[in-house]
Formats: C-alpha cells, structure tokens, sequence
C-alpha cells in the first residue's frame, strides 16, 4: 500500500515549520519589531568562515547586503577578501559580534564542522537568523540545542544540504508516496569520499609544524580542546579528524540521504540501531578509510521497517541485482542512492539529480507521480524568503537538526564493533553506555553555547 500522504498537509515550508511564517503576526510593523524585513528590503550578512565553502556560500547571497568577513585563515580567505576589500574582517567571529552586532541581520556560518553548533547558537542568540553549512554539527546533543534555540529565538534558519531544495529530491518522495515501488524496504546510499579528496587512513599522523603567519590556530581551534598546530588538520583535511568533522558522513551524507529521510519520514522515529558492519583502514588518528553502516528503523506510520545502508570511498558504483551496469548514475559520479520497494527501485543523485524508476525501460510509460511539494526557488533564495518573514524554509532547524541527529550515530558507530541499539526518545544507546560520551561535544572554555 502506497503512503496514504495528503496533500493539504504540503506546502513545504510550512509543513516543516521551525522558522517564524508571516501568518499571525498581524502588521509589517510588528514582524519588523521581530528582525523581519520586507521582500524588498535587503538583508544584512555577516560570513563567519570565508574560504573554501564560505567563498560560494557569499556568493549564493549576493542579492543581499554583505556587511562583514570572518576567518582565521587569512590565506584560505583571500579571494573573498579581495572580492570585498572595503568590508571590516576579523580573525574571531566573537569580535566581529563585539562589534558589528547591531549591523548585521543574519549570518552564514561555512566554518570547519566542530564549529559550527557554537557560531550558529551565538548568532541565534543575539537574534540573528542563520544558514549553515552541513552536517549542520558535530554530535547530536548540538543538534537538540540548535533546534531549542532556533525556536527560542523566533529567527530563520536553514542547513546547507542543497538536495532538500531540488526537484528531483521532491519528485523522488512523490514517487514513493504515489507507491510508484511499492512499500520500500531497502535504501543504500554511497559515495567516493573520502576517497582522493582528503586523506584518511593508519598512514595519517598529524605531526607538529609551526603556526603558518596567515592563521589564527586558536581562533581556528575555537571551542575544539587546546592541541599544537599540524598542517593535517588545517587547512583543508580537518574532516578525516574526529575532534573536528565528522569525515564522508559529515561531507555527503547530509546530500545523500536528505531524500530517504524526506521521503521515507525517517526523523519521525529516528533509527532503533546503528552498526558499522564493514571498516577497512583503521588508523589511530582518523576515521577509518572505507565503512559500510547500516541503520535500521521501525515502521512510521503506513511505511514498513526499513534497513538503510551507507557505503563511503567507493572506487565504482555498486552493483545491484536486476540493474544493468551503468544506469544508476555514471562512473564519473560516485554518489547517490538507490530504493528499494517490493514492486521496483528508484534511484536519485546527490542532490537529486536523475531521479528515476530502476531499470531504465521503467520509466517509458511511467505517467508521473501527483506533486504534493511545492517546488523550491532554491537553497539560498529559501532562507533569504524566510529571514524576510516568508514560509520557513525545506531544512530549516527543525528538520534538519533530527535529520542531522540519527546520521550522526552513524559517526559513533565507526569506533566500535557490532551493533549500538538506540533509544530515540531518551536520545541514549542502551547496551554501550561509553559511546553515549560522544553524543555530547567538550567545549572549550569562551566558546561556551550560552556566549
């Protein structure tokens, strides 16, 4: 039986609410009084983090005023530097609030993944909206507290999983809750990371170096414990380092399997258990060089139990029985995800892309699924409407934050062998009572999340 999915409960935004909508909040004054502006009025945007993804997260805002620069890196920033060169920069983000706070409407935080919980909480908390990059954060106990504070604070927010935003995203549930495959049973999801982008094997030790004259290594550090600088970690590889990211689950994961968690309704349960079933690569320092995870989830409401693998640094697609070579996405591109129904499969791409009933000759005379989602005007454009008081936006905190929480266990389990079972409402493992210390961040003393 097809999800039995109405469709007055879609309009996007507003079904997954967490940002302020405009309804009920009377006149234009008062949602001004709330840090809102009109659709034409421009907003204010503060970068914290301004190389690397920062660089293209700016660039997606250009049609808004952007006020002030933040990076500890300056060599890393440097063509954003130059692109702004009249802009006031700093080296901390808690400086710039010092001293441009009443300057600044909203902030883009595109800084290293193990800040990105204390930059996004000191910004809501001074009442600014904010967009962050994926995986939104490190440990699932941020998670819980960016999504209290984004409610607390009335302010719009959104992650950076561009994916949520695109249509084959959207087309690839409406499929599903057509029942164009059936109840589906199976999800794997796979990626090259880390792969050739970023090293992450035994082979990795990060050796000490002198702190480079173009970086703030305590800045850079921020609330991460106190360690010497080595050029594994910054500027580029801090994602292969478990104190800092969250490797290819943090990179891509958010990607991939944004569409199995809107369309199978996945953070209604969160999973019962994690497991990481395969790691090849085992090293001291880093996470292991390939896994494959498997989460498996309880049923949610007319959807049935679900086993949802996650492979990562795949050299070629994976291979599925009754699906000719070739097909799913392309040699070239490594990443994507394939369903699995008892009445056929469904495949998508990173962000959506090629989505499709599996194999090819299914879609000749596929008539198409009814559209219950309302179609994005995309990633940026989505949280800039919703800073203006418009609808909240596709992964605003309230979705992406218990969509980012079930992900991350899958980060736990690559520490240990066999299966961690959760318990989703008391936010516990209960048959390993050590792994539930990596639920909660240690943070260093000023980068507390009541700054």
């Amino acid at each position: 039986m097809p999800s039995q999915v109405s469709r007055r409960h879609f309009f996007y935004g507003s079904m997954l609410a967490g940002a302020v909508p405009t309804a009920g909040f009377g006149s234009v004054a008062s949602l001004r009084s709330m840090g809102y502006k009109s659709p034409n009025e421009k907003l204010n945007i503060a970068a914290i983090g301004s190389g690397g993804k920062g660089y293209s997260d700016i660039n997606g805002c250009l049609t808004e005023n952007i006020v002030a620069l933040t990076d500890p890196d300056g060599k890393r920033a440097e063509r954003t530097f130059k692109q702004f060169p009249d802009l006031p920069k700093f080296k901390d983000f808690r400086r710039m609030f010092d001293k441009h706070e009443k300057e600044i409407d909203a902030v883009l935080v595109s800084c290293p993944d193990h800040m990105h919980g204390t930059a996004s909480m000191w910004a809501m908390a001074r009442g600014k909206h904010v967009y962050c990059q994926k995986p939104l954060v490190r440990t699932v106990w941020e998670a819980q507290q960016l999504q209290l504070a984004a409610a607390k604070y009335g302010v719009a927010t959104q992650m950076g999983n561009q994916g949520y935003s695109n249509d084959g995203a959207r087309e690839c549930a409406e499929i599903i809750w057509n029942g164009g495959i059936g109840n589906v049973t199976e999800v794997h999801a796979w990626t090259d990371r880390p792969g050739r982008y970023w090293p992450q094997s035994p082979e990795v030790e990060p050796k000490e170096a002198p702190v480079p004259a173009h970086l703030d290594w305590d800045a850079w550090l921020g609330s991460a414990p106190a360690r010497p600088f080595s050029p594994a970690y910054a500027p580029h590889h801090w994602r292969g380092f478990p104190e800092f990211g969250c490797g290819a689950i943090g990179d891509m994961a958010c990607h991939i399997l944004g569409t199995p968690n809107m369309a199978l309704r996945l953070s209604l349960t969160g999973p019962t258990s994690v497991e990481c079933v395969k790691k090849e690569g085992v090293g001291k320092f880093c996470f292991p060089h390939q896994t494959v995870i498997r989460f498996d989830f309880p049923a949610r409401g007319s959807m049935g139990p679900l086993k949802l693998f996650w492979y990562d640094s795949l050299k070629d697609m994976p291979k599925f029985d009754g699906i000719p070579a070739g097909q799913l996405i392309g040699d070239k591109d490594i990443n994507g995800s394939l369903f699995i129904g008892d009445k056929g499969m469904v495949t998508t791409g990173c962000y959506g892309e090629k989505t499709r009933l599996m194999p090819d000759e299914k879609m000749k005379d596929y008539k198409g699924a009814p559209k219950l989602l309302t179609r994005s005007p995309g990633h940026y454009r989505d949280w800039i409407r919703a800073c203006k008081g418009g609808d909240p936006a596709c992964s605003n905190f309230s979705v992406a934050g218990p969509f980012v929480e079930w992900m991350l266990l899958g980060v736990i389990a690559m520490r240990y062998e066999g299966k961690l079972e959760w318990d989703n409402r008391r936010k516990q493992f209960t048959n390993n009572k050590e792994a539930n210390k990596y639920l909660k961040p240690e943070l260093r003393k000023g980068y507390k999340f009541n700054g």
